[in-house]
């Protein structure tokens, strides 16, 4: 275990967080095959001027994997009424702003605002070729059970369509490859996914009712944030800053950048 992780018995298994700093709350939602490290970046920064929770999403990082059906916005509820926090400011990368949108759906009570980065409402249409070849080797590597060959096209997401990944900080890619190599480890292809989705989340978007900030990099591929196109052209008053130098990840790109962005935009809620 981290030395910085705590856990809470959700009723099936335990879910790992780190908790840091004071005062208004922020979670730290990572994107998928990944684990809460991807913020090592954000949590001592943020930190020094808010309560800081980075949870590692069920069957991720040092959180159990399922045994029964579960919804990953009832495990962030859960977390968050076991700590008795919210609303909070709630700030996801790819899956992570997923979750988000799914708790300021299901959950609005717990929710003050939302910071979204890469994904948002759906799964992605391929329509990029660049995209769309990407997502069929990886399912290829699936099909053929080859790791090895999976972990190479993942880690290409970080560099998006318009750049190769030598262009991209190699400490970065080695960092995001280990962490989804940790995650595999922790499943099999043969075990059940229990994990449910939220339904009719493109339909029920207007209803969201607070702030609404999407922080993406500029050379992340269209396709994926063309799902967070959807989400700001849903909730009136929500807006979009560009990233400069990032692709799918820049919190882990870009930190400084992102990091004024969310300080800004949580110094500015009343």
């Amino acid at each position: 275990m981290n030395k910085s992780s705590r856990t809470f018995d959700s009723g099936d298994g335990l879910l790992a967080y780190r908790d840091a700093g004071a005062g208004r709350p922020l979670v730290l939602l990572h994107a998928a095959f990944v684990d809460s490290t991807m913020f090592d970046a954000q949590l001592p920064v943020l930190a020094r001027c808010y309560r800081v929770i980075a949870p590692d999403t069920r069957g991720h990082g040092e959180s159990a994997n399922a045994t029964r059906p579960f919804r990953q916005t009832d495990d962030l509820a859960a977390l968050l009424r076991h700590l008795d926090l919210g609303p909070a400011v709630l700030i996801g990368v790819s899956m992570g702003a997923m979750i988000a949108v799914d708790t300021a759906l299901e959950h609005p009570d717990l929710v003050r605002a939302l910071v979204v980065s890469g994904r948002a409402i759906g799964e992605p249409e391929y329509r990029d070729p660049w995209s769309k070849e990407l997502d069929a080797t990886q399912a290829r590597a699936i099909a053929h059970g080859d790791i090895d060959m999976w972990l190479t096209a993942f880690v290409q997401w970080a560099a998006g369509p318009h750049r190769s990944l030598d262009e991209v900080d190699a400490t970065m890619v080695w960092r995001i490859r280990q962490m989804a190599a940790r995650t595999l480890a922790k499943h099999t292809a043969s075990e059940t996914d229990y994990h449910i989705p939220v339904v009719a989340v493109a339909a029920r978007a207007s209803t969201i009712a607070v702030p609404v900030l999407a922080a993406d990099g500029a050379f992340d591929s269209p396709d994926l944030t063309a799902t967070v196109d959807r989400l700001l052209a849903a909730v009136p008053g929500s807006r979009r800053e560009i990233i400069a130098g990032a692709g799918h990840f820049p919190n882990m790109e870009q930190p400084a950048a992102y990091n004024r962005i969310i300080e800004d935009f949580v110094g500015g809620l009343r």
